[in-house]
């Protein structure tokens, strides 16, 4: 039988240096990498990842619970499982999808959650295994998210850069810590302009929106722009607007957050911003794993906005 000791041989490397492309293959080079990769495949050898998690009661599994009903027609959570499982994999770990219905069934050495309510805080605080969440929170528990408030604050200021002379502020009817903060950063720039804030919120539905212009049509004067705090809301302003007869950019602005699909289908695409979520996912996994290691807080890891410009403010 193949051991660790004839990889090393194979690819002139120690046995220690075998031992850490297996287990700790991020802190080794990718020549190294490729060395030891090659000689495991020439020799047919394969790790006993199953031995080793036994050995250390573990079960090399990671659980994604996602706490909110799932929209099939975005890639969103898929990108973010693709950026968990990229990192899991490095590691020898297994990503299981769970939901609520289904959270406690089997074991696993850690959780990353997302989606999560005021209702769910207590339940989190009490599981024994290590926990990441995926969104910003104010209940102390590690996370990797967007810079919120960072990505409206630059979207109001880009269009009072464009010349609108109106902003108004469409956000999501719901008590997560994401809206509060995308909220914020409207408030913060219309605030520092010394203009009057303007905030309504909806249900995350672009009819909810679109129906919102055409009933206030009469009121919203041209040279207006819409920050919306998610692509969704951005679309169904877009659509009120064009029924109503108003013309994007010229007479109106309007900016979306997210940027993972619907921004692209919008006609004229929506100007956003574009979370990094695969890279944010990895984040997540990242900061899981060292967790379940080191046992140590992770505190929060935030990724600075990128505005995707698209067609609905001026030039």
């Amino acid at each position: 039988m193949t051991t660790l000791v004839d990889v090393a041989k194979k690819a002139n490397v120690s046995k220690m240096t075998v031992s850490r492309v297996i287990n700790h293959p991020d802190k080794v080079t990718d020549e190294l990498k490729q060395l030891v990769y090659e000689a495991m495949r020439e020799l047919d050898y394969h790790p006993n990842v199953i031995a080793k998690a036994l050995a250390n009661n573990s079960t090399r599994i990671i659980k994604l619970c996602i706490l909110e009903d799932i929209d099939t027609t975005e890639p969103y959570y898929m990108n973010l499982m693709i950026g968990i499982a990229k990192t899991l994999d490095l590691h020898q770990y297994s990503l299981q999808l769970v939901t609520r219905n289904n959270f406690d069934i089997g074991n696993c050495d850690g959780y990353i959650i997302t989606g999560m309510r005021e209702s769910d805080v207590e339940w989190i605080k009490k599981l024994k295994k290590p926990v990441v969440m995926f969104g910003e929170n104010r209940y102390g528990f590690d996370y990797v998210d967007t810079n919120n408030k960072s990505g409206t604050y630059i979207l109001s200021q880009l269009a009072l850069k464009k010349g609108y002379e109106r902003l108004i502020y469409v956000g999501i009817d719901s008590k997560e810590s994401f809206e509060y903060s995308r909220e914020s950063g409207y408030l913060q720039q219309v605030q520092e302009k010394r203009m009057m804030p303007e905030l309504h919120r909806f249900g995350n539905h672009s009819h909810l929106a679109e129906e919102f212009v055409e009933k206030n049509w009469d009121n919203i004067t041209k040279n207006t722009a819409f920050i919306c705090a998610s692509d969704r809301l951005a679309i169904g302003i877009e659509r009120g607007i064009s029924r109503c007869g108003g013309k994007i950019p010229e007479d109106y602005g309007v900016t979306g957050f997210d940027g993972v699909f619907l921004n692209q289908v919008a006609s004229p695409k929506i100007t956003t911003i574009k979370q990094s979520i695969i890279e944010m996912g990895s984040a997540c996994g990242e900061n899981l794993l060292d967790k379940i290691v080191t046992e140590d807080k992770q505190g929060a890891l935030i990724f600075e906005p990128k505005v995707n410009l698209g067609g609905t403010l001026r030039v």
